[in-house]
């Protein structure tokens, strides 16, 4: 991540690639107009901390004590909507072109029982966030967990190392599949970069 003033950065994949799981129109929508405005609005709130300022957006989301109270709200909300979105879209690749395997499947074997296990825990957190929110395989002690956050809370205050997440607010698949959560859910788990969640399980254990 970098520090602030933050910009919003470029996908890793053309705007069509992930089509047709997610087309052109909801990428356009949600990084350029949703992402946009967390960013812009990320900036507005850190130009009145600037003791935040040479900080990492990952330190300052792990430490939100840190935050004057006046500006919790904002930064909590907008600081986690750039850190969400970014490793959301970060995590995402053409369909079938990678593979869940190595230690992060045996990690997952071992902590889940299965794989079929993990992507059933998975998508039904995914399917159960209430209103708007997030599901994230994360590490912590040396266990996997799925857990679920709300609006634009991240698990880094809980500290969480987050390796994987799906964004659940309706901006992320309504205009493809309405109100077919689950569906969107189902082609989702297609469309994973295993191998980038590979190395950030590499990186944290």
């Amino acid at each position: 991540m970098s520090k602030y003033p933050f910009s919003l950065r470029e996908l890793p994949y053309e705007y069509t690639a992930l089509e047709p799981v997610i087309s052109k129109t909801t990428i356009e929508f949600h990084k350029d107009k949703h992402l946009n405005a967390y960013t812009n609005n990320l900036n507005d709130a850190l130009s009145k901390a600037p003791e935040l300022q040479n900080l990492e957006l990952e330190e300052i989301l792990s430490h939100l004590d840190r935050v004057p109270k006046d500006l919790l709200a904002p930064v909590t909300n907008n600081g986690g909507g750039v850190y969400n979105h970014n490793f959301y879209f970060e995590a995402l690749t053409s369909q079938n072109t990678t593979e869940l395997k190595g230690d992060l499947k045996d990690k997952i074997v071992e902590d889940f029982g299965s794989v079929e296990n993990f992507i059933d825990e998975f998508k039904k957190a995914a399917a159960t966030v209430f209103g708007s929110g997030w599901a994230w395989l994360v590490l912590k002690d040396g266990k996997l967990e799925v857990i679920k956050t709300a609006n634009q809370e991240t698990p880094l205050k809980d500290g969480y190392v987050p390796l994987l997440t799906i964004d659940v607010w309706e901006h992320a698949y309504y205009i493809d599949y309405q109100n077919l959560r689950p569906t969107y859910i189902e082609k989702y788990m297609t469309i994973i970069n295993w191998d980038l969640v590979a190395e950030r399980y590499n990186k944290a254990k």
